[in-house]
């Protein structure tokens, strides 16, 4: 990862945040990206700093095209290049079919579709040759779970979108592929869950626990690492066994 730059969407908390940590780690230069918790953001920044990396953080609203070519232009104006994108950024509620509104639903495919299709437009005008392209999706779109039906197809479309791309970016020498989490143990999932119902996901999966942001991270280091030039268009459903 040495002299190589990352771009973070949302990585203020959860696996952004350990991810930025663990590619700073590697020594990659990381640009913290994050909607509104600034002071978190900047708590990224000198974690890494204080371990001698180097980081950056810009405030964006990925569901604004024009804040996404901004952030893009303020990390090639410190860095000079972009080497990696992470579109870790977006929202899940989960509603029941009945009680999805217009908003609910525009909100979360202009977050979580939109703004990774343009991060991922200014990637294909602005990236190095040899990058690599990180998309989120879900292992929940593998099960059948009642009220995740929006967050569910914005993941899906994720998933599309990456193959699709695919070909387009392989002439660059640009790899882009889709991690898909089962449950982690995140401030996004963990919000509004009963501890029942936290303990019933525990046992959804092979190891009988949530998933870490480390154990996301890890798989995320992976794949833009040289070790997997020969992976692209690919979803990788990192959950533990999650059934």
């Amino acid at each position: 990862m040495h002299g190589k730059v990352a771009i973070i969407t949302g990585a203020s908390r959860g696996i952004g945040r350990q991810t930025a940590i663990q590619l700073a780690q590697a020594g990659a230069k990381v640009v913290i990206n994050y909607s509104s918790q600034r002071e978190k953001a900047e708590e990224v920044v000198t974690t890494i700093v204080n371990s001698g990396g180097e980081a950056l953080a810009v405030q964006a609203d990925l569901s604004q095209v024009n804040q996404v070519e901004a952030l893009f232009a303020e990390t090639l104006s410190r860095f000079g290049h972009v080497d990696i994108l992470i579109n870790n950024g977006g929202i899940m509620n989960n509603y029941p079919l009945e009680n999805v509104t217009e908003e609910i639903f525009d909100r979360h495919f202009a977050i979580n579709v939109k703004g990774t299709y343009f991060a991922c437009q200014q990637a294909m005008k602005h990236m190095a040759p040899g990058g690599s392209i990180v998309n989120f999706s879900t292992s929940v779109s593998g099960a059948m779970l009642p009220t995740y039906s929006v967050y569910a197809a914005t993941k899906g479309a994720v998933e599309q979108l990456t193959r699709q791309l695919a070909k387009e970016f392989g002439p660059k020498n640009i790899t882009i592929n889709c991690i898909a989490p089962g449950q982690v143990a995140t401030e996004l999932f963990l919000t509004g869950k009963s501890p029942e119902q936290i303990e019933g996901f525990t046992r959804m999966n092979a190891f009988g626990r949530l998933g870490e942001p480390g154990d996301i991270a890890s798989a995320i280091e992976l794949l833009v690492s040289d070790k997997a030039r020969w992976i692209t268009g690919q979803t990788l459903r990192v959950n533990g066994g999650f059934n």
